[in-house]
C-alpha cells in the first residue's frame, strides 16, 4: 500500500451501545413445571428477569425467556442475544420465514408448535437489530450458567 492510498474502516457498534442478553428456560420433567430467565447487560448494568409456569415444555420456556428479554427493552436497541436453544436460534433465523409464508404451517403441513410464542417473539424482535448467538448449554459459560440457575430457581419457586 502506498502512502497515497486511503483505507476506510467502518467500525461495528460500540460495545457500550449493545445490549447483551443471555436467556435460558426449561421444564422438569418435560413437559412439566418450567422456569425461564434472562440477564440483560448494558453499559455495565445488569437486569435479571425470570418466571415460571406450572405446566409447560422446555421449548416454551426458552421462547418465553427470549421474548420477555426483548419486551423489557424500552426503545429500539442493538442486541446480542445468547441462547443455548437451537430451537430458538434456528426458528428465529431460519424457519420462521417459511412458517409465515405457509400461514404458520410446518414443512409437514401441520400447525407450527408454540405459534403463540413465536408470534410474541417475532413482535418483540421487530424493533431491534439482533444478532442471535447459540451457546452450548452446561459447558461452563458463566452467563449461560447464571441464566440456567435463575430459570431453575424460578421453576422450583425459589428466588435467584
Amino acid at each position: 500500500m502506498t502512502s497515497e492510498e486511503e483505507v476506510t474502516v467502518t467500525p461495528g457498534p460500540d460495545s457500550a451501545e449493545v445490549v447483551e442478553v443471555w436467556t435460558d428456560g426449561g421444564s422438569k420433567p418435560n413437559p412439566g413445571p418450567g422456569g425461564w430467565a434472562a440477564i440483560l447487560c448494558f453499559r455495565g448494568v445488569e437486569k435479571e428477569l425470570s418466571g415460571a409456569e406450572p405446566a409447560t415444555t422446555n421449548n416454551r420456556m426458552e421462547l418465553t425467556a427470549a421474548a420477555a428479554a426483548l419486551e423489557a427493552l424500552k426503545r429500539p436497541c442493538r442486541v446480542v442475544l445468547h441462547t443455548d436453544s437451537e430451537y430458538v436460534k434456528n426458528g428465529i433465523t431460519r424457519w420462521h420465514t417459511g412458517w409465515v409464508r405457509k400461514n404458520w404451517r410446518s414443512s409437514t403441513g401441520d400447525p407450527v408448535k408454540n405459534m403463540d410464542l413465536w408470534k410474541r417473539l417475532l413482535a418483540a424482535a421487530a424493533q431491534h437489530k439482533i444478532e442471535w448467538r447459540w451457546v452450548r448449554g452446561h459447558a461452563g459459560n458463566i452467563m449461560n450458567e447464571r441464566a440456567d440457575a435463575l430459570a431453575t430457581a424460578a421453576r422450583e419457586g425459589r428466588s435467584g
